[in-house]
């Protein structure tokens, strides 16, 4: 009989795909349970901190132990409570979890996932893999012919059945999809098919691997926040006062959460810093709110922004724009969404309402919907108005994706791609929120049409060899 590790290496150009997907999906230097390969082989290629490994078969549980000694393994069948030695090594939950072809083999889909909650945290990202139901034949005959190892089948599912057992469950889906056209070596003509043709419609139907990434449902209390509101302002003096009169009627209002307002000057031509220390010096004694101003010396909106993110004191983090063409009143209810747990990056929507006059033009309108449909192509997660100011996240998050960075690099003057694409990569969920679109009242946008557009066609471009078309 041969063992894993034989029919690791035999196929070994099919779990290399594995290691490469579930690298990209998690950080390093995480806790790890993993689920169906059980041998440490995925534990040691994505580096977890802490890794543990349940094997579905008690047959492999010897050869576990003995080739990645530095993980501890149990045997669990997913029909029961999780082992006790395993909730005693992570009190404090996981990071990840993974399900390496395990959902093909348990006995109940919705039970298994049930039973792993306990184990769950809001931050904790399930990532599963399994057969794409299409191929059943070909894998059956490659088990005939001892080209696979085989496995006791008893589930075969199609995508809608996961969504669906994903929401009876408890969890949230964020990403699911399909890769892994061709599963053996046959040098450029594989890695064609696999790394590209499987991405694009409708090949990626064909995919021999199905996957899907979840998170726990969870909710959180209001009380529990504070709210910083970052503010880039640049040749926007007419629009500090209004800004700071509507946040403090809106901070008056008693919903629980605690607000904060936080001015970032950029090099104004019209004495935008001098009207925000008035308008500070003005307010001081009345306000609800704590306020701070300073002044970049940086370029750029992504500059201001992650200047005012590293002064903020809350642990939940707004960019406002402050041009009044979103409303401060829309905070509340990105905040309620958040709170809901319906989504941990939350992204204004200005597309779904009619729009003031001359709110946006025309040519701007044209560019917001094709970065809208590139962008839900690029990242696989829906998006409508990738280019709308006004964002949400958590400081937590926002810390992850500082510590990523250095995976896109410093790219994006405006901070908005930088942003999107750090949430997309740790597969946060990300929720749109339709909001009213003003006209401005007050000076003109610091936007160039064509200048800026070329600008993130180039990221966009740049983005595809980082997320869509990855090895």
């Amino acid at each position: 009989m041969k063992s894993r590790a034989d029919w690791v290496r035999k196929n070994l150009y099919y779990y290399d795909d594995l290691k490469q997907f579930y690298r990209f999906h998690s950080e390093r230097k995480k806790k790890i349970l993993e689920i169906g390969l059980g041998t440490g082989f995925l534990l040691r290629a994505c580096e977890a901190k802490q890794g543990f490994g349940l094997e579905l078969n008690n047959n492999f549980l010897a050869e576990s132990r003995e080739m990645y000694p530095e993980f501890k393994y149990e045997v669990w069948s997913g029909s029961r409570d999780l082992p006790q030695s395993l909730l005693e090594a992570f009190p404090e939950g996981v990071d990840y979890i993974f399900l390496v072809n395990a959902l093909g083999i348990v006995e109940n889909i919705q039970e298994t996932l049930e039973y792993l909650r306990p184990i769950c945290r809001p931050h904790t990202r399930i990532i599963s893999n399994y057969i794409n139901f299409l191929w059943a034949p070909v894998f059956a005959i490659a088990e005939i012919l001892q080209l696979k190892m085989s496995q006791p089948r008893k589930n075969w599912l199609a995508m809608a059945d996961i969504k669906n057992i994903l929401q009876i469950s408890g969890y949230r889906e964020i990403k699911v999809g399909h890769r892994f056209l061709w599963p053996k070596d046959l040098g450029f003509i594989s890695d064609f098919l696999n790394r590209f043709l499987v991405r694009i419609s409708p090949f990626q139907w064909l995919g021999c691997t199905q996957f899907f990434i979840a998170r726990m449902e969870a909710k959180i209390q209001r009380s529990e926040l504070t709210v910083s509101i970052v503010v880039p302002a640049r040749n926007e003096k007419g629009n500090i006062a209004p800004l700071v009169d509507r946040v403090s009627k809106l901070a008056g209002i008693s919903r629980g959460e605690k607000y904060e307002l936080i001015f970032i000057e950029g090099n104004s031509t019209d004495e935008t810093a001098a009207e925000i220390k008035k308008v500070m010096d003005s307010t001081a004694a009345t306000r609800s709110f704590p306020m701070q101003f300073h002044q970049q010396t940086g370029i750029g909106k992504g500059d201001a922004v992650r200047l005012g993110f590293s002064k903020a004191i809350g642990n939940l983090l707004v960019i406002l724009d402050a041009d009044l063409t979103v409303l401060p009143e829309e905070i509340p209810r990105f905040v309620g969404v958040y709170c809901d747990g319906h989504g941990e990056f939350l992204n204004g929507s200005r597309l779904v309402y009619a729009m003031e006059k001359e709110a946006m033009m025309p040519l701007n309108l044209v560019g917001n919907k094709f970065f809208s449909f590139a962008f839900t192509w690029l990242l696989g997660q829906s998006f409508k108005d990738t280019l709308c100011g006004t964002k949400m996240l958590s400081r937590e998050n926002y810390q992850r994706i500082i510590a990523g960075r250095e995976y896109f690099g410093d790219f994006d003057p405006f901070g908005d791609f930088d942003l999107i694409f750090g949430a997309s990569k740790l597969d946060l969920e990300i929720t749109e929120i339709p909001i009213r679109y003003h006209q401005r009242t007050y000076g003109q946008t610091n936007i160039s049409r064509w200048k800026h557009g070329l600008l993130l066609l180039r990221m966009s471009i740049y983005a595809m060899g980082r997320i869509k078309f990855v090895k």
